[in-house]
């Protein structure tokens, strides 16, 4: 176990976990945007920046992706912490003005947008928090989607931004996105799902008649894992 004090805390934790992790498992809260406990972690949103000491060095670090060492001190909540957080979310806030999921973390920390940043209103919701891209990849194992372009132009598409050959139209990237940018819709009986501009037929469960997956999604578990599809028509409510 590795020894380590996080907001005068003494605490221990497992050897290559994350600051993040060691201090979720103590109560110690540490925003974030772009982390999830099922996917590898990026730092990408840097929101959960704490201020870290080794002897007399101090710096400051993504606490996702930054692994616990012996008698590290952690500060999570030091004013230059507090400074990069209130930065991130003001350009949060200019990047994606439409989110709530932002504007209701920025209330929280007391930040205010700046006039020196300029809104873009064509950015709609996404972060480029990489949540979708990677669970996509490392879950699901399909790898549709993507980033397209680069700098100020970036964004997460399919291929061309073209129907995508390859989705199953299971929605994992939807369910992952953290300010609900991924939009997925169907039809108002439910037989049809619509993502990433591809519609799926979708399956009625043999049992209760309730629709509940793509017929895709469906066959890909069934090549993936050798189960019949004939077992997969069934729902998990009624299995």
């Amino acid at each position: 176990m590795i020894n380590l004090v996080i907001d005068n805390k003494k605490i221990q934790a497992e050897e290559g976990s994350t600051i993040l992790k060691a201090a979720q498992s103590n109560g110690i809260e540490i925003p974030t945007l772009c982390y999830h406990d099922e996917l590898t972690a990026s730092g990408a949103c840097r929101l959960c920046s704490v201020e870290i000491k080794k002897g007399k060095r101090t710096r400051v670090v993504a606490s996702c992706i930054y692994q616990v060492e012996e008698d590290l001190v952690v500060n999570t909540q030091s004013e230059r912490v507090m400074n990069v957080r209130r930065l991130v979310l003001q350009l949060l806030m200019a990047r994606c003005p439409e989110s709530e999921v932002i504007r209701e973390l920025a209330e929280k920390l007391g930040v205010k947008p700046q006039e020196r940043f300029k809104p873009d209103e064509d950015k709609g919701t996404c972060i480029l928090c990489r949540q979708c891209v990677k669970v996509c990849e490392e879950v699901v194992g399909v790898s549709a989607i993507g980033f397209l372009h680069r700098g100020a132009d970036k964004s997460v598409g399919t291929p061309f931004m073209e129907p995508s050959g390859v989705c199953i139209g299971c929605g994992a990237c939807a369910y992952v996105c953290p300010t609900g940018h991924i939009k997925m819709e169907e039809s108002e009986n439910g037989k049809e799902r619509v993502i990433w501009g591809k519609t799926f037929k979708m399956v009625a469960c043999k049992v209760c008649g309730r629709y509940f997956a793509p017929q895709e999604q469906l066959e890909y578990i069934g090549k993936k894992t050798g189960v019949p599809l004939d077992k997969l028509y069934t729902c998990v409510n009624c299995r």
